[in-house]
């Protein structure tokens, strides 16, 4: 939900409303606030919830303990997203980077000391991450709020309680666009934890998984450069560099993407033996691994055209693109194969690639076939009703909307 400042914010900026993109900023705050709210319950009867799912008993334990300790990371993670989205529409990224590694830093040291020194387990490392992502918060609220972002930050206004229902309108829209797309490699897992001999699959699954995740962040940058040029151009009012930025981003995140497409090709299973000393498991992931291949090759592209989405505003439009190849295409056909056809772990992940290659061919299709000057004019009418300006070219919150 925080990813639709990118598009208010990364448009007001390229349009020079430096003015109204605080308020931005704290409606934002508001509306994740009650929605953290709202989804607790969800961290606190995890455990039940997995069992009435089908999942197993110890599994459903073990994240049902997560699930308590992931309560502060959910609201840490109102702070984290709308200030790096902040922060990002004004290309002030290098604040961002000191933070992360100085967090990361942090990160690594507390996790070998509360789980492999102290033996605290998950507990450890569920306390590690909290910390680490609280750190570089409080970093970017002060220099947000106390005069690095002068021109942005003019402190906080009860502006920010107005119009607060087109903020929610385009939160929510932001927030299934994404959702559905991060659910869908949640279904894979909770898909797998109902096969015969769940441990392994689950074990070998969550290592290609996080090597998955590893390559994403790589993409989740460029997805995060695609939002911010793209909203800023359009703000701007350029189409032709708003267009010419979609094809570089795309590109260069592609070519990486094929070289890392390689790369796990070739290693297969031995990468395995950084997360485990199993062999059985080693084993498995090598048996994966054209498919880990394969979800690397397309995440170069799928996140990057998101990013494009949202900087645009077209998240409406990609939430039903997502809600179809996703959840009507790709999980039927991967449980078809999974469990019809006895591929199991593999079957169900081939169905889900398929859905991913599809949604990502129509997204490339949206994005070649878009006029970006109506896209530049779109963006310039969103901009005029959500501020105005008054004689002194002080932006202020529109009362008309």
């Amino acid at each position: 939900m925080a990813s639709a400042l990118a598009t208010l914010c990364g448009q007001a900026y390229g349009a020079k409303e430096y003015g109204l993109m605080g308020v931005y900023l704290q409606r934002s705050w508001i509306v994740l606030s009650l929605t953290a709210l709202i989804l607790l319950p969800l961290f606190i009867f995890t455990t039940p919830i997995l069992i009435i799912l089908g999942q197993d008993e110890t599994i459903s334990q073990v994240a049902g303990t997560i699930g308590y300790l992931s309560i502060p990371i959910l609201f840490a993670f109102i702070a984290s997203f709308t200030t790096q989205t902040f922060l990002q529409s004004q290309s002030r990224n290098n604040i961002i980077a000191y933070l992360a590694a100085f967090s990361i830093s942090v990160h690594v040291l507390l996790s070998w000391l509360l789980t492999m020194k102290i033996k605290l387990g998950i507990a450890g490392a569920m306390i590690s991450i909290s910390l680490a992502l609280w750190i570089p918060n409080i970093g970017q609220l002060i220099f947000i709020t106390c005069g690095w972002c002068s021109d942005t930050w003019k402190g906080f206004s009860f502006l920010a309680f107005q119009d607060l229902w087109p903020v929610v309108k385009l939160s929510l829209s932001s927030g299934f666009m994404l959702c559905l797309e991060l659910w869908y490699n949640t279904v894979l897992i909770l898909l797998t934890g109902n096969m015969e001999n769940a441990e392994i699959q689950i074990d070998a699954l969550a290592i290609c998984l996080n090597i998955n995740g590893w390559e994403m962040m790589i993409s989740l940058g460029f997805m995060a450069a695609a939002s911010v040029r793209v909203a800023n151009e359009l703000g701007k009012g350029s189409a032709k560099d708003a267009k010419f930025a979609v094809n570089m981003i795309v590109l260069t995140s592609f070519t990486i993407g094929f070289l890392l497409f390689l790369f796990f090709l070739f290693f297969r299973e031995r990468l395995a033996y950084i997360f485990t000393t199993n062999k059985d498991v080693a084993s498995a992931v090598g048996d994966l691994s054209p498919l880990l291949a394969v979800s690397i090759l397309l995440n170069s592209v799928q996140p990057v055209l998101s990013g494009v989405a949202i900087g645009a505003g077209w998240q409406s439009i990609v939430a039903y693109v997502n809600l179809g190849c996703y959840y009507i295409i790709g999980i039927p056909v991967g449980i078809v194969l999974g469990k019809v056809y006895h591929l199991q772990v593999k079957g169900i992940w081939i169905g889900m690639l398929f859905g991913t290659l599809i949604q990502t061919i129509i997204l490339l299709m949206i994005s070649y076939k878009t006029d970006w000057d109506k896209q530049v004019t779109n963006a310039r009418n969103r901009i005029n009703k959500w501020s105005k300006v008054d004689p002194d070219h002080e932006t202020v919150a529109s009362s008309d909307n």
